[in-house]
């Protein structure tokens, strides 16, 4: 009895308020958002909402059977059990899973009842991570990285064959954790160029200039790379006279480029080709004659962005599909394309833009009533939020979640367990992806991708999940307290 008047002392009882009040807005604005003129009860099981308030019982109870269990079985040889578990039954869904709107990642289990395992990975996923590096952490070789990433990858490559790329793409959020535990910041940088590069090979390769002779793209990604050089050779490697050279050859390059242009038409590609080719040279050079290795890196960087920036073209043309394109062309603002992939943003723009700065009011919302905005109660939850509170409601809505993610990462960095502390993470990187990503695509500064905003979007697996997610860490908190009142 002592030990559960602990537990229950030890809670964090305003994170679990936070939950609370997220769950009940999350309902009510699943209510508005499938709300029609002849319904008449939240209640009503035959719509989302009343179907939503049986998921919220039961994560309510999921959530109550959590805080009952040991915490030391979730830091045992049980999370690798459950890793392999879900593992398993991902694979098993790709082939018994029907197939819904393209997607094999539903399993009926029934006529009332369908669950998503991927939203479940994120669970497992989070689990085995932290038990492998709160065993592995101080003692990271090359090995213990490609079995680190083995661990995120694995669920995330059976998930796309799922069709399920949304979902998948939230598992990188774990690289945020790895740089939390010790990752090279540079190895962040390096992902985060890489994603300017593809957008600027995708954005602007079809824009020709020089009558068609020249790729845009392909120039200003190519001018990125060598500014990169310059910069890191300044600044990190501090060796600023080579840098100087590097930028007055370059300099030189596109000068003669531009001469020779005045007499003979020739593409600018190629001057972009040959100084990424002699600065290749020119380091090597360097290395050679000084019998240096400080810009061994730099050259591998070199090739390997070359090597993204021919690949970029062949993973947007021939590995993307069409509709994804063109959401990534429509956010790029390469297409407009309002009566197919863009519609459901710009519906949701109008939405959000009418609801003015208080907001239409709880169930007046037109644009939701009208159902123009498609899956406006699951990923596109937030335009109701907008329509029906306008500016101050959304705020409040984002400046609860903002709390809320703080909250976690205070409750995470109070851990004296390392796998605490690391799971705090995975639960505060994960739902930092789905809060980023999914208000980001509803407002079209992202592509769309298809995951939904934590507790406010219709669905009884993502509800599970996320509070699976939390109470876990609330637990493992719990007994943080528990042992620190009685030492």
């Amino acid at each position: 009895m002592s030990r559960d008047i602990s537990i229950k002392q030890g809670i964090d009882w305003v994170t679990v308020f936070m939950y609370v009040v997220m769950v009940i807005a999350g309902w009510l604005s699943i209510y508005g958002a499938s709300y029609d003129f002849d319904q008449s009860s939240i209640f009503d099981f035959g719509n989302r909402a009343g179907k939503q308030f049986v998921w919220i019982l039961t994560a309510f109870g999921i959530a109550g059977l959590l805080m009952l269990i040991d915490d030391k079985v979730y830091n045992s040889i049980v999370s690798n059990f459950i890793y392999i578990a879900v593992t398993l039954l991902l694979i098993v869904t790709i082939f018994i899973a029907p197939d819904i709107k393209g997607s094999h990642s539903w399993i009926r289990l029934g006529s009332f009842l369908s669950i998503q395992p991927a939203e479940f990975a994120k669970i497992a996923t989070a689990l085995a991570v932290s038990r492998f590096l709160a065993t592995n952490g101080k003692n990271m070789d090359w090995k213990n990285y490609v079995l680190l990433l083995g661990i995120t990858l694995l669920p995330l490559v059976i998930i796309i064959l799922q069709k399920e790329t949304g979902s998948a793409l939230v598992l990188l959020a774990f690289f945020l954790v790895f740089y939390r535990e010790g990752m090279k910041g540079l190895i962040l940088l390096l992902g985060v160029f890489a994603i300017v590069l593809f957008i600027v090979i995708v954005r602007f390769g079809e824009i020709p200039i020089q009558e068609g002779k020249s790729d845009l793209g392909i120039i200003i990604a190519f001018g990125a790379i060598l500014l990169v050089q310059v910069v890191y050779a300044f600044f990190v490697q501090k060796a600023k006279k080579e840098a100087l050279w590097l930028l007055g050859i370059t300099i030189a390059i596109a000068a003669v480029t531009a001469i020779i242009n005045i007499w003979i038409i020739t593409s600018y590609n190629y001057a972009a080709y040959f100084a990424i080719a002699a600065s290749v040279v020119y380091w090597v050079v360097i290395e050679l004659v000084k019998h240096s290795r400080k810009f061994r890196g730099l050259i591998l960087f070199i090739i390997g962005a070359v090597l993204f920036c021919f690949a970029a073209d062949y993973i947007f043309d021939s590995i993307l599909k069409p509709h994804q394109q063109t959401r990534i062309k429509v956010v790029l603002n390469m297409e407009d394309d309002l009566s197919g992939a863009g519609y459901n943003v710009n519906q949701s723009k109008i939405a959000i833009g009418s609801g003015g700065l208080l907001g239409k009011g709880f169930l007046n919302g037109t644009q939701t009533k009208l159902k123009y905005v498609p899956e406006q109660d699951t990923d596109f939850i937030f335009c109701t939020v907008g329509e029906e509170f306008g500016f101050v409601g959304s705020s409040l809505v984002l400046i609860l979640f903002m709390v809320f993610l703080l909250r976690i990462i205070h409750i995470a960095e109070r851990q004296r367990e390392t796998f605490n502390r690391i799971y705090g993470y995975c639960v505060v990187s994960i739902f930092f992806f789905h809060i980023m990503v999914n208000i980001g695509m509803v407002l079209g500064l992202m592509p769309v991708i298809g995951i939904p905003l934590p507790f406010f979007s219709y669905g009884g697996s993502s509800l599970w999940a996320f509070t699976i997610l939390l109470f876990i860490l609330l637990r493992l908190d719990a007994s943080r307290s528990s042992r620190v009142r009685y030492v």
